[in-house]
């Protein structure tokens, strides 16, 4: 595992001569990135699967017109 780099962002609040610096560490780019892609895997499986329930329900309920546009919308999520 490669070591992280820690950045410290230092900040001086209030107006008294014993004001105090406050530390604070910064989240790396790297976990930035992976959380980002994780949370957008998860919204797209989710948004996925919803339209997936949806379609199935207009094909139980023979609407027609809600399965093409629900379909046309699913097109997006299985093109590669």
């Amino acid at each position: 595992m490669k070591k992280h780099k820690i950045n410290y962002r230092l900040q001086a609040f209030g107006t008294n001569r014993k004001s105090k610096i406050v530390a604070k560490r910064e989240i790396s780019y790297e976990i930035k990135l992976a959380t980002k892609l994780l949370l957008d895997e998860l919204c797209f499986n989710w948004n996925k699967s919803h339209l997936e329930a949806q379609i199935n329900h207009s094909i139980d309920a023979s609407d027609k017109e809600a399965f093409l546009a629900l379909s046309k919308q699913y097109q997006s999520f299985v093109r590669e």
